[in-house]
């Protein structure tokens, strides 16, 4: 029997982003449509409404979805059966064609770079719409993008999709169109676009607060040689790999404490109306994700879900967390992309990979909002690149072909280089050591701007931000944080007032001048003051202010930037 055409008066509502962008597909009736949408705007609804309108029109008789993991070819196959849409995700190369009671299939880009030919002539066989669920995984590989091109030129119609930042390459993706820029480079070109901007000031993600930790780290190099240094202080690159992969050893104390302090606030999330508020940290290895477990359990009392790879059994462990109550969740990369588990509302960003693209994709799983009000917390490394990610929520950045004079980003290959141990052997082996860690709240990254002074693990200062309030819109966190700045200022100059108890004399040494981080603590406070009085005169974000101040002044967001830099900016937003 063959499939039923989907009822449309079934479906749910569209959000106004996703009629908008439907009224825009219907009315170009192109081959080709690339949608770039915020983690958590909807993107997989507004693709099954197209398949939808595209099948009860006739225009199609098939669909097609290419998914980047075998995860998520469940995860699509059980929302298009919710509106009447059935999708074969037990699809697999040998089978040629899916039963007749289908739809059509869900396949991963890996399928169809294995066999192309299998999937072109599936394609050719009947009318079909193809969905490129994140279609930049197409330009990761020549077999890849050259399969997924292949195999679906016949298709009637593509849809692209994609909710993360694309990154600058060599490697064009199949249907998406280019266009070249004043520098002369070709940069892709979205029909329809809703950034994290918009998204937020319209309810339809979560607000995030980035809760930054510092602290002082000491290793042994390689080299037998041994060194210390303060994670997120300016240093080389190298020096930032080696401090920051001793953050994240399970043996130090520098996890244990952001541990702590993350499930303090799931504690407070899950008691101030989102009573089932589950965390998630993200590992770089398994064997860093198994030690992770175990501190999790032993800081907590209670054990940790753990999915460590696309394996047989990943998938249940994840539809099992995600309609349990279990608190914390630990994962290698499995969850960093597309997974859907909307409770998820507190973050540990325990990863050594930092691209832009990847980045974004952690953090997406935290964003989705169920009810007004919720928010989300992340806690990572003060490690500067990260930082500049923090600030940068809302920048979207488009495919770039060919690669910029300056690389973007922190150098990931470095990075790799500097946390790979040597592998000599007998009286020759001197692999690296993490020796110690400790940690400290460095500041709160929001909309932008940074809030807040160093404040060490456990102490009141700390459990300050630890304890905002869980339901929030992005205008309160604002100015809760604000006001937790300010109160953590004054009771820091009372403090100091208490110790100047003895009458100063003449002869008294003068108040000793601030250290260059102390400066720029205060600089950055000065900066936020200045934007936050710009917004209640004229009603722009915070964010928005920020971004113009970096437009003129140019240099990194206020988390990363200098002391001159900072000044610049203060001396700008006077004027303006």
């Amino acid at each position: 029997m063959a499939a039923r055409t989907p009822a449309l008066e079934t479906f749910p509502p569209l959000r106004a982003w996703q009629r908008k962008a439907l009224v825009e597909y219907l009315r170009q009736r192109s081959e080709d449509f690339t949608t770039v949408a915020t983690p958590g705007a909807g993107k997989t609804t507004f693709a099954l409404r197209i398949a939808a309108e595209l099948l009860a029109d006739g225009s199609v008789e098939a669909i097609t979805v290419v998914a980047p993991t075998e995860h998520l070819k469940t995860q699509w196959a059980d929302s298009a059966a919710r509106v009447g849409i059935q999708l074969d995700a037990a699809f697999r190369n040998a089978d040629l064609h899916s039963a007749a009671d289908f739809h059509g299939a869900v396949v991963t880009y890996a399928q169809v770079g294995m066999a192309p030919q299998v999937h072109r002539r599936r394609t050719m066989t009947r009318r079909t719409l193809v969905i490129l669920d994140e279609i930049h995984h197409a330009g990761d590989s020549r077999t890849w993008g050259d399969g997924v091109k292949a195999a679906f030129e016949p298709a009637v119609r593509r849809l692209m999709l994609t909710g993360t930042p694309f990154r600058s390459d060599d490697n064009p993706i199949p249907f998406v169109s280019y266009e070249r820029g004043g520098d002369g480079l070709l940069r892709s070109r979205a029909d329809s676009v809703y950034g994290y901007g918009e998204a937020l000031r319209e309810g339809v993600v979560r607000p995030v607060l980035f809760l930054a930790y510092s602290g002082e780290t000491r290793w042994r190099t390689n080299a037998g040689e041994e060194l210390a240094a303060r994670l997120g202080e300016p240093m080389t690159q190298d020096l930032v790999a080696q401090a920051w992969r001793t953050a994240l050893d399970p043996a130090g104390d520098w996890m244990p404490q952001v541990l702590r302090a993350a499930d303090a606030r799931l504690t407070v999330l899950r008691e101030a109306g989102m009573p089932d508020a589950g965390g998630l940290v993200i590992a770089s290895d398994q064997q860093a994700a198994r030690s992770y477990a175990k501190l999790i359990e032993k800081v907590t009392g209670e054990k940790a879900a753990v999915v460590l790879s696309d394996d047989v059994g990943a998938s249940a462990r994840i539809a099992t967390f995600a309609a349990s109550q279990q608190r914390w969740l630990v994962a290698v990369r499995m969850v960093s992309e597309g997974v859907d588990i909307p409770r998820l509302a507190v973050g540990v960003y325990a990863t050594s990979a930092s691209t832009p693209l990847y980045f974004a994709q952690a953090i997406g799983r935290f964003v989705r909002a169920r009810r007004p009000g919720e928010t989300a917390s992340v806690f990572l490394p003060s490690v500067p690149h990260l930082l500049g990610l923090a600030s940068e929520m809302e920048t979207e950045r488009d495919h770039v072909l060919g690669k910029p004079s300056d690389r973007e980003g922190f150098d990931d290959d470095l990075l790799e280089r500097a946390q790979r141990g040597d592998q000599a052997s007998g009286e020759l082996d001197k692999r690296f050591a993490a020796l110690s860690a400790t940690a400290e709240l460095d500041q709160v990254i929001f909309d932008g701007a940074s809030f807040g002074t160093a404040a060490q693990a456990g102490t009141p200062e700390e459990e300050e931000f630890l304890g905002l309030p869980g339901l929030l819109t992005s205008e309160q966190v604002a100015a809760l944080l604000s006001k937790r700045q300010a109160d953590q200022l004054a009771a820091q100059r009372r403090r100091a007032a208490e110790r100047s108890t003895v009458p100063a004399v003449p002869s008294a040494a003068p108040p000793a001048p601030m250290s260059a981080a102390q400066r720029r603590v205060a600089l950055r406070r000065q900066l936020n003051a200045l934007v936050a009085a710009r917004h209640h005169r004229t009603g722009q974000p915070h964010g928005k202010i920020h971004a113009e101040l970096r437009r003129l002044c140019g240099g990194p967001p206020s988390a990363q930037a200098t002391i001159e830099q900072l000044e610049e900016r203060i001396a700008t937003v006077q004027t303006l």
